[in-house]
């Protein structure tokens, strides 16, 4: 693309000289690399794809308690099973923006609601699992293990913090909400943080932490992304403002 304020050609008006050759093969890379029309029907399929592909881990705990497989625990299974596919779709809702970023897909933004309610789902599979199986719906209890346990702490304001965001995740609340719905679902970031700190301080005490820091370095480079971009465009918007005065 050529820069804003320069014209589309590289060879200047008053040369004559003609255009330089374009190989067939570099033609052909150009056409391939401009993103083939986003159709009604494509965004379907799309959706429908990774619709029934976030249904696997669902899938995946039936068939284990269908054929006893879920292990000499199965409460401890399910409730490990659901925590870390919440953060798995945790992951996945911010890698979107990254990627539409840097691939240029828009397409990929019709997918975001989608991930971010999958992962509210196993989140609240994995609290109704330890709220009903784990501790068989005693409030009291869960208030002492809430107080007690820091990585019950964390992870139990992950969850209520995920509930006003899968409320408002309809385009009515989009509507109804105008700029706040914006500010609101930037939550997510404090979400990952203490989703990734609930892991961490869960497998703290059993001294195995190989995936909660493989999660931690995925998190924190989806943040790093969003926090790079964010000083580019203030340069920006500096840089501008610092540019009006001279042109004038």
């Amino acid at each position: 693309m050529s820069e804003p304020g320069k014209p589309m050609s590289a060879t200047p008006a008053r040369s004559g000289a003609p255009a330089p050759a374009v190989s067939p093969a570099a033609a052909r890379a150009r056409q391939g690399a401009r993103a083939a029309p986003v159709t009604p029907r494509r965004i379907v399929i799309m959706k429908l794809v990774v619709f029934v592909a976030a249904l696997y881990p669902l899938g995946r705990l039936v068939f284990f308690g269908l054929s006893n497989r879920l292990g000499a625990n199965p409460i401890e299974f399910i409730t490990r099973s659901t925590g870390l596919w919440t953060l798995v779709f945790l992951c996945i809702t911010l890698a979107v923006t990254p990627l539409r970023r840097l691939t240029g897909r828009t397409e990929l933004v019709r997918l975001r609601r989608m991930l971010g309610l999958y992962a509210f789902f196993y989140g609240l599979l994995h609290f109704t699992t330890y709220f009903w199986f784990d501790q068989w719906f005693d409030v009291h209890a869960i208030y002492k293990d809430v107080l007690k346990r820091p990585f019950i702490t964390v992870g139990f304001g992950a969850f209520v913090l995920l509930i006003p965001l899968a409320a408002t995740s309809f385009q009515a609340a989009v509507r109804k909400l105008g700029r706040r719905w914006q500010t609101l679902h930037r939550a997510i970031y404090a979400i990952a943080i203490l989703a990734i700190l609930h892991f961490w301080w869960m497998k703290a005490g059993k001294h195995d932490l190989e995936l909660p820091k493989i999660y931690a370095t995925i998190v924190t480079v989806l943040l790093g992304f969003r926090l790079v971009w964010a000083v580019i465009a203030r340069r920006k918007v500096a840089l501008a403002k610092a540019a009006g005065p001279l042109k004038r």
